[in-house]
């Protein structure tokens, strides 16, 4: 495919292909490049997994809601600054986006057509939004250099929460882990490598179970920016379906915004983050996006007001953020970084990339993840 041949429209990678027919099989060739190719293109695809359980996302939005319609001083009970927050809750407005400060990504909007660009983030305070990380991970069987990103988990002390808290978390959150911990091995024999690749160097990563919340009583406003445009710091970022639209995301510099649908059924969506960018040496670059409240949006909150009146209108995320291991070496593989040299070269032809050559030093995954929340002002002192 032509780098501006792009389609406003997710590839789906059908992981029960992966899962059911033999690894050296065609069709399971042809689907593994399928989503190697959608990550080089897009950032982002869609995963169908016949495994897992829309009632298991709506049990887990629903506890998700039910804990953010709390007090706030309930909420900050649940706070763990000093750890970066990487465990318990971040409440609103503590989050920036980095894109309004970083350079190379200001570059990437200034290159987008005016009818594609994100809301513009430039003035933009804190994001209006709050977030509940869960620890998804295997402890590691050695000292890590970074107990702060692979602390203990925070349980809420509601008694109507804390009941349902752990199993819910847990079995939504194992769901869509074993979800992405498989597609890393069809990805990885989509780039010619080892199917283990990926899976074996995140076997002990700080993955997080990560729903947001943006309160649309008092967010809920038309073009208010729930998440400024920005990428993931991690490996691969999963989702369920969220209740409310706004979520959009950019193919690869191609100028294209695409509003994200998950298409009914059992699927979810997935995209780049920074980690899977710095091991490809940029062949696979972090997937743009934002979350903002458009007219899908409004639609779907005057919708919810008169089926459900009694419950919160909270916009949740069912999201998942799978990292490599804290104490794994970042560095780009070879083969991939020549390739990602080659495909950079079409991009700056295409006018679509600039010329200022990104940089992936080598470095510990837990220096690349720390970097990164000092971007976002998450980093604790």
């Amino acid at each position: 495919m032509a780098v501006h041949d792009i389609e406003k429209e997710l590839p789906v990678i059908d992981l029960d292909v992966f899962l059911t027919q033999p690894r050296d099989s065609p069709s399971v060739a042809q689907e593994c490049k399928k989503a190697a190719d959608a990550l080089i293109i897009y950032g982002a695809l869609v995963l169908h997994d016949s495994r897992v359980a829309t009632e298991d996302n709506d049990t887990f939005l629903d506890l998700i809601e039910d804990y953010f319609a709390q007090p706030e001083e309930l909420l900050r009970k649940d706070e763990r600054p000093e750890l970066s927050w990487q465990v318990g809750v971040t409440l609103e407005n503590t989050e920036k986006p980095k894109c309004a400060v970083d350079e190379p990504c200001l570059r990437v909007i200034e290159r987008l057509a005016p009818s594609e660009r994100p809301l513009d983030i430039m003035g933009h305070n804190p994001d209006p939004k709050c977030r509940f990380f869960w620890r998804m991970s295997e402890p590691p069987p050695y000292p890590t250099e970074f107990p702060g990103l692979n602390a203990s988990n925070v349980v809420p002390e509601a008694p109507e929460l804390k009941e349902r808290w752990t199993p819910t978390m847990m079995k939504w959150g194992s769901a869509m882990k074993t979800s992405v911990a498989d597609l890393t091995e069809m990805v990885a024999i989509g780039l010619g490598l080892p199917a283990e690749t990926f899976r074996k160097a995140g076997q002990y990563g700080p993955h997080l179970l990560a729903p947001t919340a943006s309160d649309l009583v008092k967010f809920g406003e038309k073009d208010t920016i729930l998440a400024g445009f920005h990428t993931d710091l991690n490996f691969l970022t999963i989702h369920g379906r969220s209740r409310y639209p706004g979520l959009h995301i950019w193919g690869r510099n191609t100028g294209n915004k695409i509003p994200v649908k998950i298409p009914p059924g059992n699927n979810l969506l997935v995209q780049a983050g920074k980690q899977l960018e710095h091991i490809t040496g940029g062949l696979v670059r972090a997937g743009f996006h934002e979350v903002v409240v458009n007219d899908a949006t409004l639609a779907v909150i005057e919708k919810r007001k008169k089926e459900f009146p009694d419950r919160p209108l909270i916009r949740i995320s069912s999201t998942l953020f799978w990292h490599l291991s804290s104490d794994e070496m970042l560095a780009p593989i070879p083969e991939l970084l020549t390739r990602a040299q080659a495909l950079r070269q079409e991009y700056l032809k295409a006018g679509m990339d600039d010329d200022n050559e990104p940089s992936y030093p080598p470095m510990k995954v837990g220096t690349q993840v720390q970097h990164e929340l000092s971007h976002i002002a998450l980093l604790a002192a």
